[in-house]
């Protein structure tokens, strides 16, 4: 079977260049294609990506689970400069594990401290919403917390 017969995508058979175009990793992923276009102008990918001779980028599955990550780190947090230094690290191959270890921790860390603090204000939150709930069930929300006149 060659490689455009088994569902993995277009082959060279059939006339289209292997690998998926960016409307189908910005489909895949999520990300828009001015965001995939970011990221490569960043250097956020961890190879170049090449293109067919008419121009049109061409993405391996590699480089949409690399994205997975990458989204999972910005939805999490991390700030460009730190994944563009991340991605910088994995691209320069190995030798620097514990600088990326490092750099997972820290990242880590700041996570654990958002969760904490959300939690916090999830509780304040919550709280507000069951002496709402109480009001209104008991038909005695009118005014409350509303304001109070300047004197």
């Amino acid at each position: 079977m060659g490689k455009g017969d088994d569902g993995e995508g277009a082959g060279p058979l059939d006339g289209k260049p292997a690998g998926l175009s960016i409307g189908e990793v910005a489909e895949t992923t999520g990300l828009s294609v001015h965001a995939l276009r970011f990221f490569e102008r960043e250097e956020l990918f961890l190879r170049p990506i090449p293109r067919t001779g008419g121009g049109r980028r061409v993405y391996e599955p590699a480089d949409v689970e690399w994205l997975a990550l990458c989204n999972r780190l910005r939805a999490s947090g991390m700030p460009i400069a730190e994944l563009k230094r991340f991605a910088g690290l994995v691209r320069s191959g190995p030798g620097n594990e514990p600088e990326r270890l490092a750099l997972l921790q820290a990242h880590e860390r700041a996570v654990r401290a958002r969760i904490v603090e959300l939690g916090a204000s999830l509780d304040i939150i919550h709280g507000k919403v069951v002496a709402y709930e109480e009001h209104v069930r008991a038909g005695t929300a009118a005014g409350v917390w509303a304001p109070a006149p300047s004197r």
